[in-house]
């Protein structure tokens, strides 16, 4: 009896040791990988990947996928992971003051073509020009790159210098422009003065909701009120929104002290008023408070310019000019994380002073406007050769203008028919350019040219002319 105990725990002193010196190596394994998170699916799976998958990926591009899926299953168009370079080129996005060249790029069908350079930019000095074609940058052919790719090799630091090969479709030409970037003021909030039979009217388009846009925005009134102005029209078509603190100090500045401008809803449902705040009361702010304004929007009216648009029609300050705004009733939050990127999430919703929750729904026009077909066509750079029989993406664009410019155009479909021949003919007839019936360089370079001096001239601005009569009829009243 006593022997078999003394085998039996033997046996077992054998087997436990056994199991340690086959349990180490899987023990010390497990040890030596690194831990990404408290949940053990994310970090199998991370391993899983490093260890096994045979497209190699570095850690921190699988972190920040990972880091980008959690933002993209909100389902969240607004919420968004970002690396720490997105990050930095969102908030310079509304900054008041960027590094660069001043240039504004668009892509078309893989090509990058100028649509303006800015003002005394650099690249306006190096002679950049409208529709210049980029086909290299510091040498490098940027065929295959996107958008984005290419705005980031142009970016660079204050002083240094970057180098465009441009191709110029007019001087059929490539030219080698070199400029160095500095540091360019953004002003996101214009004015000027308008009269009509002894009446005046101050027209203040405000771009975006940046950083400086209150200031701005109180300098360009000051100015306007010191002039001496009967009404005012604000524009805020296309602009996509921006700070709310921004819109919350210029809606001060006509809504009386204590009016509610807007609520905030956090996720539990909680709503928090915004009221305005006290302003130092002089001859401007009386004018401010009383005088007759419109607000002119349109469908790229979003979240900043709607706060401002539903809290003058709520507070039955103005009058909503245009179509039906975006419809973005969210807030968004961004918070810094320890790889240097940030996550941008909605946090709030916020509704009007009638705590409506105007998002996928915009805010309503009281007075609709619709805009000119050729004010809302952009001078696409198209270039090809298109006759009677063919069909193509192009000819879609060469009918709409045509037809927007009242030549007798019965289909836009893309179908080269003949009647699109005798429109063609008739308007290169009018331009006093080669008479023939095709769309070609010639045809697309002057339907360009049209649509420029159109945008450029704001008697072709029909919602703007419209509106700016509306004002004037009401203070005549």
């Amino acid at each position: 009896m006593r022997r078999s105990r003394v085998f039996l725990f033997c046996l077992l002193v054998v087997l436990i040791l056994c199991l340690l010196v086959f349990w180490s190596p899987f023990k010390k394994d497990k040890e030596s990988t690194s831990s990404v998170s408290q949940y053990s699916p994310i970090d199998e799976a991370y391993e899983r990947i490093l260890a096994s998958s045979v497209h190699p990926v570095e850690e921190k591009k699988l972190i920040e996928g990972a880091l980008r899926g959690m933002a993209e299953t909100l389902g969240d168009p607004y919420s968004k992971y970002m690396t720490k370079e997105e990050a930095t080129s969102h908030r310079e996005s509304l900054s008041d003051e960027r590094v660069g060249i001043g240039i504004e790029i668009m892509e078309n069908k893989g090509h990058f073509i100028v649509v303006t350079p800015m003002k005394s930019s650099p690249a306006e000095k190096a002679g950049v020009k409208p529709y210049d074609e980029i086909v290299r940058v510091n040498g490098k052919r940027v065929e295959g790159k996107s958008l984005s790719d290419l705005l980031t090799v142009i970016k660079g630091e204050k002083g240094t210098t970057v180098s465009l090969t441009v191709f110029r479709e007019t001087e059929d030409r490539h030219l080698e422009l070199t400029m160095k970037r500095s540091a360019l003021q953004i002003q996101t909030v214009t004015s000027e003065r308008i009269e009509e039979d002894g009446q005046a009217i101050g027209y203040v388009t405000i771009s975006l909701f940046g950083e400086k846009t209150a200031e701005e925005w109180e300098e360009q009134t000051r100015t306007l009120v010191k002039q001496g102005i009967d009404g005012l029209l604000i524009d805020v078509r296309g602009n996509p929104g921006g700070y709310l603190h921004s819109v919350q100090q210029v809606v001060g500045t006509m809504l009386k002290t204590g009016e509610i401008f807007a609520y905030m809803q956090d996720p539990k449902g909680v709503l928090e008023p915004l009221p305005v705040e006290a302003m130092k009361e002089d001859d401007y702010s009386k004018v401010m408070k009383k005088i007759p304004i419109i607000l002119l929007q349109n469908e790229g009216s979003a979240s900043a310019s709607e706060v401002l648009s539903g809290a003058l029609k709520a507070n039955q300050r103005a009058v909503i000019a245009g179509s039906t705004s975006f419809g973005k009733g969210t807030v968004q939050e961004t918070w810094k994380l320890t790889n240097g990127g940030e996550m941008k999430l909605s946090s709030h919703k916020w509704l009007t002073p009638k705590q409506q929750w105007i998002h996928g729904i915009g805010i309503e026009a009281d007075y609709k406007v619709k805009a000119s077909e050729l004010y809302q066509l952009e001078p696409l750079p198209i270039d090809g050769s298109y006759h009677v029989g063919d069909m193509n993406e192009d000819i879609i664009y060469g009918q709409k203008v045509l037809k927007a410019l009242g030549y007798d155009v019965t289909r836009v479909d893309g179908y080269f028919d003949e009647n699109t021949a005798n429109a063609v003919l008739a308007f290169k007839q009018d331009k006093k350019i080669e008479a023939n019936a095709s769309m070609d360089t010639v045809f697309f370079q002057s339907t360009r040219e049209t649509i420029l001096a159109n945008k450029s001239n704001k008697k072709y601005d029909d919602q703007l002319q419209k509106s700016l009569g509306y004002l004037f009829h009401s203070i005549q009243k």
